[in-house]
C-alpha cells in the first residue's frame, strides 16, 4: 500500500515514506526525513529535517519534529532525531535534533506517549514505554528511563 499524501502537504523529494504512511493536510516533510510503515502524520505537522520516525506512530496536529536546538553552541552542524516505533505525539509537541555534546543525537524509544504540548530538547534520551503528560518540558541532556510517567505541566 503506497503512502497517502494530502494534496496540500509538501514532501521533500529526499524524504522516505514507508508503506501505508498517511500525511495530512498542510504537513511539511523536509530533507533527510524517514517515516516508517503505517505512521500517521497529522495536519500542519512539520518534520524539519534529518529525522527518523518509526513504524505505526501517530503525530498530532501542529507538531514540529527535527528542529534546530536552542543551544547557543549549535551552529547548523549535521545532527539527528531518531524516534522508535508505536509512539503517540499529541498536538503541538516538539522535539529537536542533537548537538555535539550529546553525540549529535536526540532519541525517543518505542511505545511512548507524549501528550499535547510536550517538548523534548536537544540530546534527550526518552527510553521505552514512558508517558509524558500535557505540556511536559524536557531541557537538553535529560534522560527519561523506561516506564517513567511524568505528570502534566512538569518542567
Amino acid at each position: 500500500m503506497s503512502p497517502e499524501i494530502h494534496p496540500t502537504a509538501l514532501v521533500d523529494p529526499g524524504a522516505g515514506l514507508g508503506t501505508g504512511v498517511s500525511v495530512g493536510p498542510f504537513a511539511v516533510l523536509g530533507p533527510g526525513v524517514e517515516i516508517g510503515e503505517g505512521t500517521v502524520i497529522g495536519p500542519h505537522v512539520v518534520i524539519v529535517r534529518d529525522t527518523t520516525v518509526g513504524s505505526r506512530c501517530t503525530v498530532g496536529a501542529g507538531a514540529v519534529l527535527g528542529g534546530d536546538p536552542q543551544d547557543l553552541k549549535y551552529h547548523g552542524e549535521p545532527a539527528v532525531l531518531v524516534i522508535g516505533h508505536h509512539n503517540r505525539f499529541g498536538r503541538k509537541t516538539t522535539a529537536h535534533i542533537g548537538t555535539e555534546l550529546g553525540g549529535w543525537l536526540t532519541r525517543i524509544g518505542n511505545d511512548n506517549v507524549l501528550r499535547d504540548g510536550c517538548h523534548v530538547a536537544h540530546d534527550c534520551y526518552v527510553d521505552d514505554r514512558t508517558i509524558l503528560g500535557r505540556n511536559v518540558l524536557l531541557a537538553g541532556h535529560v534522560r527519561v528511563e523506561t516506564g517513567s510517567v511524568i505528570g502534566d505541566l512538569a518542567g
